[in-house]
């Protein structure tokens, strides 16, 4: 994974954070100024992570109680940030997105029987989550933004969303109001899989084509290095495009029991 400032912006409020021994990953993009949006995306981000961390030292979850750990833990980010912000003027109504990946690979179902566990894709914002799957890149999340819905109701393209001066505003964020309502799907991963998660500074600067230009270049079984590598290659490539924004990646290799 790797956090980087871009070109433009002086402060980076973006945050990334893991525990790869509990396959738990997530990246937030905090707003509300440099001292806030910094503030809410770090404190989301380790509290996503040390809650569902807590929760596997105590017991490896069965995959539909993770499901619901998952949604605790991001209203857990949720309460924190928010309160963080009400007792201090000057972080009023910061906020930041979320997007998160967890996964236990084997479980036991209510039936006492071993089954095949899905990996779970949290999502609150514009943060994305992709998934690399036999040389094809997929988006596995939707925007909760503004040009988002409107490109969904018709009203405009997609190309006409890069470029609206509307693009930065989200309809949901983790910490600007009491609760939230994150999104969160089933994947069921494969050998070989690569899920990346990104920031938005990562899609504003560049296409889906030349995102999977990079990834394809990773091995079949990965390494450390060579993930560590393609997240360096993603942040130099959207930084020469203008680095506009924040850039955050966070890549991971799926490798089964």
């Amino acid at each position: 994974m790797l956090s980087d400032r871009g070109r433009v912006r002086r402060h980076n409020e973006d945050a990334c954070a893991a525990a790869p021994l509990h396959n738990i990953f997530v990246v937030c993009d905090g707003m509300g100024g440099a001292a806030g949006g910094e503030i809410a995306s770090h404190l989301a981000a380790e509290i996503f992570v040390a809650q569902l961390s807590q929760n596997g030292a105590e017991d490896r979850p069965q995959f539909r109680r993770l499901q619901s750990q998952i949604a605790g833990a991001v209203q857990a980010s949720n309460r924190a940030v928010y309160q963080q912000s009400r007792k201090t003027p000057h972080l009023s109504g910061m906020g930041t997105t979320l997007a998160g990946l967890a996964y236990t690979p084997t479980v036991h179902d209510d039936a006492a029987q071993l089954s095949e566990a899905p990996l779970w894709v949290v999502h609150v914002g514009d943060s994305r989550c992709y998934r690399w799957r036999q040389r094809r890149l997929e988006l596995l999340t939707e925007d909760h933004s503004l040009v988002e819905e409107q490109v969904r109701a018709g009203q405009i393209t997609a190309a006409q969303a890069l470029e609206s001066p509307m693009r930065n505003v989200i309809t949901r964020a983790v910490g600007t109001e009491p609760t939230v309502v994150p999104e969160i799907h089933e994947h069921y991963p494969q050998a070989g899989d690569l899920y990346l998660l990104t920031s938005d500074g990562l899609p504003r600067e560049l296409s889906e084509s030349e995102i999977a230009s990079i990834l394809c270049k990773i091995p079949a079984e990965p390494t450390q290095a060579a993930l560590q590598s393609a997240c360096r290659q993603l942040v130099e490539a959207a930084n020469q495009r203008g680095g506009n924004d924040n850039i955050t990646v966070l890549l991971v290799g799926f490798v089964p029991d």
